[in-house]
């Protein structure tokens, strides 16, 4: 059975809190135990002490004296319940009170009548200390401190030592007392951390677990899931990026059914449209004195179907990112003013007023000359495409200190505030608002920001809804570029009427049919 992320960071998070108490217990007890010893030594040695010093001062040989000792002896035994008694230096013992003893033993306990020498020649000589079972005196475990009892004299000597002597089981029934009420505390504290952290484990993982449903729904082709965002921490950040990635794939997936449904038919109108013409010229359905006249459609339809696939092919060179430019120093007025003249029938058709190329100068940009040409083809096709009849278009090209900036502006229904943003974008068609576009795939505007940025350039669109629309795109120059250069003026007669050499005479090696167009 898979454990769970849940299942894990609960187990290790409560062994982590179980090693602490074991660690804590043990350096606490041991602490514990250390200083419950030290205080009962301290006890002991300063009872002993007190009653070396009343012994010592005492008159042994008086016969009421053994009797008062006595007394002293038991109130400081039964006020630290433990053993005082005194020994002579051969180990005899003279009196002594055993209030311990007698409660832990009862009747069955024999007061020590003879103690080791030396023991006694030890605790007389400055201090003894005995614990457990090895402590010279008692059978069983006991805590015994001896002190020397001195002479009265002036120069008091070593006459003897006085011992106090506890049960050690009274010491470990006071640390199992302790270690108990540990035991408590510590069991109550693991539950409630246990408590603590399975419910903050729980919310922990709960984004990953529906994260990780909602990756299923998406593998099953449903993107309408999403994650509740429910902090801003790094967990929070997690679940906006997801929502955001399934917001990206359901706009690609939208896009690539659109572009799928797109080219399906910019394919199969074309197609049907060539096999019918050439049908019906073959089979005579068609007078052979039209034939020219379908013929040309048939080669229109033709030309189109190539602009097509060569759209579809540098889209897939961009995406595998083998797209590669073969810069050369062109003049970009003049492939402005050449792609004017491929539209001069529409021009005249829809009585579009052009503006602007009578001020074009030469201006020298470095780049892909048949990219570049493409980038400004597909603008301009969509200013004719979009322009209302009777309307206008206005170019520009202008020098800058480090750029050259084209400008193309035409009048029309214009594109809505809240769909500029969204024009770049790949499949990306403004259908609603712009019903003229309806061969488009959505693809040209999207290639032509990523040639101006493959060139370093950028692109930026305005645009007022039943006024115009302005298409504006610089290219860098290069740095050995001559900035001034005298102007030449050319009326839209001479752009028109002037026969200008065919491109490929100029080393471009493109005839009519190898122009790039704009898909959408």
């Amino acid at each position: 059975m898979q454990k769970s992320l849940f299942i894990k960071y609960l187990r290790i998070t409560m062994i982590i809190v179980l090693l602490s108490f074991i660690v804590l217990g043990s350096v606490m007890m041991t602490a514990f135990t250390q200083y419950t010893k030290s205080d009962q030594k301290k006890l002991l040695t300063q009872s002993a002490s007190s009653m070396a010093s009343i012994t010592a001062a005492a008159d042994l040989s008086a016969p009421q004296s053994e009797a008062i000792l006595t007394l002293f002896a038991q109130s400081f035994s039964l006020n630290i319940d433990a053993d005082i008694f005194v020994a002579d230096l051969e180990g005899n013992v003279i009196f002594g009170v055993y209030a311990n003893s007698m409660s832990t033993s009862g009747s069955n306990f024999t007061p020590p009548m003879q103690i080791s020498p030396e023991i006694v020649a030890q605790a007389a000589a400055g201090s003894y200390s005995g614990i457990g079972r090895k402590n010279g005196i008692y059978d069983h475990a006991y805590h015994v401190v001896g002190v020397p009892l001195l002479s009265s004299s002036e120069n008091p000597v070593p006459v003897g030592a006085v011992f106090a002597a506890t049960s050690a089981t009274s010491l470990t029934e006071y640390q199992l007392d302790a270690f108990r009420m540990f035991l408590l505390a510590a069991a109550a504290s693991f539950l409630l951390s246990f408590c603590i952290v399975g419910v903050f484990s729980y919310r922990l993982v709960r984004p990953l677990r529906q994260m990780s449903a909602a990756a299923k729904s998406f593998g099953n082709g449903d993107f309408s899931v999403r994650v509740p965002v429910t902090s801003q921490d790094e967990m929070g950040q997690l679940a906006m990026a997801f929502n955001n990635m399934a917001d990206s794939l359901s706009n690609s997936e939208s896009m690539n059914r659109s572009f799928v449904a797109n080219v399906s038919h910019e394919l199969k109108t074309p197609m049907t449209t060539i096999a019918g013409f050439i049908d019906g010229i073959l089979d005579g359905t068609i007078p052979s004195e039209r034939a020219t006249y379908y013929l040309r459609i048939v080669s229109d339809e033709t030309k189109r179907l190539s602009r097509l696939v060569r759209t579809m092919l540098n889209l897939s060179r961009i995406d595998n990112g083998e797209l590669k430019l073969r810069p050369v120093d062109f003049d970009l007025s003049d492939t402005v003013l050449s792609t004017v003249l491929t539209f001069e029938k529409s021009i005249e058709d829809k009585r579009i007023d052009i503006r602007g190329l009578d001020t074009l100068s030469p201006h020298t940009v470095r780049g892909d000359e048949d990219l570049l040409h493409q980038v400004v083809y597909n603008l301009i096709e969509n200013a004719v495409k979009f322009t209302n009849n009777g309307g206008y278009i206005a170019f520009s090209v202008t020098d800058s200190i480090d750029r050259i900036l084209v400008s193309i502006e035409n009048s029309g229904g214009g594109i809505p505030t809240d769909e500029l943003p969204l024009i770049f974008e790949k499949f990306y068609k403004t259908d609603k608002s712009r019903s003229q576009d309806k061969n488009g795939m959505g693809l040209g505007l999207y290639l032509v920001k990523t040639i101006v940025k493959l060139h370093g350039g950028d692109i930026s669109v305005t645009s007022a809804e039943e006024q115009f629309t302005r298409f504006s795109f610089f290219i860098p120059k290069p740095q050995d570029v001559v900035k001034m250069k005298p102007n030449y003026n050319v009326t839209v007669e001479d752009a028109v009427i002037t026969e200008r050499p065919p491109r490929e005479r100029r080393g471009h090696g493109r005839d009519e049919e190898k122009r790039p167009n704009k898909e959408g």
